[in-house]
């Protein structure tokens, strides 16, 4: 069955002067306007469409890709705000609804939100920045290590919520954070763990014995690039750390002492050297 707000495989029914009915099964046949129609489309093909209402709230079928279909989160430019809602610029002619109901914090025209799209009571599609009433934030599955793609949609005084593998919320406190972030910036994370509230834990960092075993070898590739010496020691700054390795001072320390304990370097205040 097609759903409304995705893109859908749907056959070519009919072809009239403005355009192609495509076959919507309970949604009845949906016209896809003529600048849409892909060339050499013929009846009875299948065709990729995207369904959606026009300014009439009329079911209508576009080839065109929106930034966001029902069911996911995107982060969006609000075009315009009135005494409705706010309104999101997400690639299709019509402009997606945030009702205030569904405002997370009141909207202003020219700014960026992280919102999720949902089908609403009346079968418009709309989007929502209160992303906890839609997704859950509660998981007992996810293994504490296992790696995900996240998404940082808000803020708050304990650090950044993010998207987990577009389905769950979670935490990443602001003790885990090492780098600056934005908001609807989509980047490698790991679950941290399941907290006691069965909420969600992440960082950004791998942990774990494999994680160090991976530090301990691009050390010593860096090392060996730079005739093996480094003047990035134990001494060296969390930033500077950081920007060589994109992990923590205390990550480093002790990826440096595994690696001094197999008297693979040698290391003194100045710098280190690569044991031959």
């Amino acid at each position: 069955m097609a759903q409304i707000g995705q893109i859908n495989q749907l056959k070519i029914v009919k072809e009239v002067e403005f355009g192609l009915y495509l076959d919507g099964g309970d949604l009845g046949e949906i016209l896809l306007p003529a600048r849409y129609v892909p060339a050499k489309a013929q009846v009875g093909q299948m065709i990729d469409a995207f369904i959606h209402l026009d300014s009439q709230d009329r079911l209508v079928a576009t080839t065109d890709k929106p930034l966001a279909q029902i069911g996911e989160v995107a982060y969006l430019k609000v075009s315009d705000v009135n005494r409705t809602g706010a309104f999101l610029d997400w690639g299709m002619p019509k402009d997606l609804l945030v009702p205030y109901a569904e405002q997370r914090v009141p909207m202003e025209k020219g700014r960026f939100y992280c919102v999720y799209l949902y089908i609403d009571k009346s079968g418009r599609i709309a989007a929502s920045s209160k992303l906890s009433l839609h997704l859950k934030e509660t998981n007992d599955n996810f293994k504490s290590g296992q790696p995900v793609k996240l998404m940082v949609v808000s803020r708050s005084n304990m650090g950044y919520t993010a998207l987990i593998d577009g389905t769950h919320l979670g935490l990443i406190h602001n003790s885990d954070i090492l780098q600056p972030l934005r908001m609807g910036q989509k980047m490698q994370g790991y679950i941290k763990g399941i907290r006691p509230d069965h909420r969600i834990n992440l960082t950004l960092q791998k942990r774990g014995q494999e994680a160090q075993d991976e530090l301990g070898l691009m050390i010593l590739a860096v090392l060996e690039a730079n005739d093996g010496v480094s003047e990035l020691t134990d001494k060296s700054t969390p930033q500077q750390i950081f920007d060589r390795y994109r992990v923590s001072k205390a990550s480093y320390k002790k990826a440096l002492g595994r690696l001094l304990s197999a008297k693979k370097i040698t290391i003194t205040p100045e710098k280190i050297t690569l044991n031959h």
